[in-house]
């Protein structure tokens, strides 16, 4: 049951109650006894006391920003402070545990999967989950410094779509002693983790066991001041970057040499099928092949290109030379009359002989 600043409660398996004075977090208040006692307790542990309650029609109706403004625990609480009576013992970082509702059941019921941010600074997240073979985002927000947060609480039915997925950190403060670079993990979290009793442990940062990932340690952190830090963060992501989205240059499948290719332009070597087709879109054809081989050479780097156009009436030949105004520091001159006789140009990207 939710309860909220000012309830009057009585002690589920103890003689005597008091009143709700702060909302710890998702499962537990800070009640101020009858004697003036302060304590927490668990919301498990505590009935509504109706005795002092207003009969319900004199009771005041509550203005909707009276409504808004109280702290009440539900299923999916507000963030709430990390452990504020106690000692934290675990190294200050982010982590992401999974905290069985029903404690003294580990291993069944609802288990309430927390974001904790142990540092000194506030983070913005950004959570993906693999699902159906697919990465969605499920969540993004931000929690405070010392805090944490309940994401989302699942049955046990749902834990296969919890445990593979990345999550992506950045730290913010108004006045920081450090400036940290965002960090990126990839979750692998194995399934029969959850259904080990020994995987739920003991911690200092919840009220209960829970089974414990630690995202990032903030000594892992990459400090935006350190220059050979950055420049080796900088040179992974890139690393990584090109070993996904890298492909081969569009020139390399008319590769013949370093530096060169030749690409021969008669239509049938373009299309299989040239069945209904004018000489417009043939040409048209033609010379988007020409542009799109060129702009591939000219990003790569390759010195020569020889293009076969064929004799006919040298309209294809004559576009090739206008076309190449548009591209800047490139030459042309006839290819060798040996090898492909007169219906041939090579369009030079760099001249090897200024080179020398």
């Amino acid at each position: 049951m939710g309860f909220k600043v000012g309830d009057k409660v009585k002690f589920l398996n103890e003689v005597g109650g008091g009143t709700v004075i702060s909302v710890i977090d998702h499962r537990m208040v800070k009640v101020e006894t009858d004697d003036g006692f302060e304590m927490p307790v668990l919301t498990v542990n505590l009935i509504p006391d109706f005795r002092n309650n207003p009969p319900m029609e004199t009771e005041r109706r509550k203005s909707a920003v009276e409504v808004l403004n109280e702290p009440v625990v539900s299923e999916k609480s507000a963030i709430t402070e990390i452990n504020p009576w106690g000692k934290i013992k675990e190294e200050p970082g982010v982590y992401l545990a999974f905290e069985p509702q029903e404690q003294q059941w580990l291993l069944a019921g609802q288990l309430d999967v927390i974001l904790i941010n142990h540092t000194g600074y506030e983070l913005l997240y950004s959570l993906f989950l693999q699902q159906d073979n697919n990465l969605q985002g499920i969540d993004f927000g931000s929690v405070p410094a010392h805090s944490k947060i309940v994401i989302e609480s699942i049955s046990r039915d749902e834990i296969e779509n919890w445990n593979v997925g990345a999550i992506q950190l950045l730290f913010h403060a108004d006045m920081p002693k450090k400036i940290y670079m965002p960090a990126h993990i990839s979750l692998d979290i194995k399934a029969n983790r959850f259904f080990k009793e020994g995987s739920f442990v003991s911690n200092t940062l919840l009220q209960g066991k829970a089974l414990m990932v630690n995202l990032v340690s903030q000594l892992a952190l990459v400090v935006a001041s350190d220059q050979e830090a950055v420049r080796k963060y900088n040179s992974d992501i890139t690393s990584h970057q090109s070993d996904v989205r890298k492909e081969k240059p569009y020139v390399s499948k008319y590769k013949t040499a370093v530096g060169e290719a030749i690409v021969d332009l008669h239509i049938a070597e373009l299309v299989d099928n040239i069945a209904g087709m004018t000489s417009h879109d043939m040409f048209a054809l033609q010379m988007i092949e020409f542009n799109k081989v060129l702009s591939s050479a000219l990003e790569n780097e390759y010195d020569k290109i020889t293009f076969i156009h064929g004799v006919g009436n040298g309209v294809l030949k004559n576009a090739i030379i206008k076309a190449l105004d548009d591209f800047e520091g490139v030459k042309n001159r006839m290819a060798s009359i040996s090898k492909f006789g007169v219906g041939a140009i090579d369009v030079i990207i760099k001249d090897k002989q200024q080179n020398k």
